[in-house]
């Protein structure tokens, strides 16, 4: 009787510390994405006024948005 309730410990033990590694691991990888999501702008100042062909970029603007148009003014085909 005592192998059968050592083995049935091991299993149950075994299959908790699995169940605990992967809730760990899922916990780790929400943060890893959290951690990556990009810089945004506040969702009403996305679009940037356009007055004689240079954009103007109002004050709070996060720095990604007014990287991005510089970048996407430098590579337009029409320029």
């Amino acid at each position: 009787m005592t192998p059968i309730l050592q083995f049935t410990t091991l299993a149950l033990a075994t299959m908790f510390a699995a169940a605990a590694a992967v809730a760990f691991d899922w916990l780790l990888l929400q943060a890893a994405f959290r951690l990556m999501r990009p810089a945004t702008a506040k969702q009403g100042l996305t679009r940037p006024f356009v007055a004689r062909g240079k954009p103007f970029v109002p004050q709070g603007k996060a720095e990604l948005v007014r990287g991005t148009m510089l970048l996407a003014r430098a590579f337009d085909p029409r320029r």
